[in-house]
């Protein structure tokens, strides 16, 4: 598995990756799927030999605050370390930033990868998160 910083990725295969996981709402987007990498801040991807199958997209300043806004990884080849290596990466790289937020599914599969890679719920922080959907 080779993992790559990158700041450009070829559309098509990145549609594929995001379909692979049923993430459609940037996939209907044209416009949004060439936009969303290069308008991050930092990408890393997974590659098994020529095929993207992994990623992680952060968003924010890179100061005192990120956001993981996408971390995927095709069916094919989850349960194979390759999300949490990339995570692993991406806290290695960011290990300076006092806050790392992401937002995700509530599921217990996905609680207990997050959590067994050191990361918590707001509300352990005394903390609690808003959002709005369009």
């Amino acid at each position: 598995m080779n993992y790559i910083e990158t700041n450009t990725l070829n559309i098509e295969e990145l549609t594929s990756l995001y379909h692979s996981v049923g993430w459609s709402s940037y996939t209907n987007d044209p416009k949004v799927m060439a936009s969303i990498i290069p308008n991050s801040l930092w990408t890393l991807a997974a590659y098994d030999k020529e095929e993207l199958v992994g990623l992680i997209r952060i968003i924010g300043d890179g100061v005192s605050i990120i956001y993981i806004q996408d971390l995927l990884v095709n069916p094919s080849h989850q349960r194979q370390g390759i999300g949490k290596e990339l995570l692993n990466i991406t806290m290695k790289k960011f290990a300076h930033i006092r806050q790392i937020v992401l937002m995700t599914e509530d599921e217990e599969k996905t609680k207990a990868f997050y959590e067994s890679s050191g990361l918590k719920q707001v509300n352990e922080y005394g903390a609690i998160s808003f959002a709005q959907f369009k």
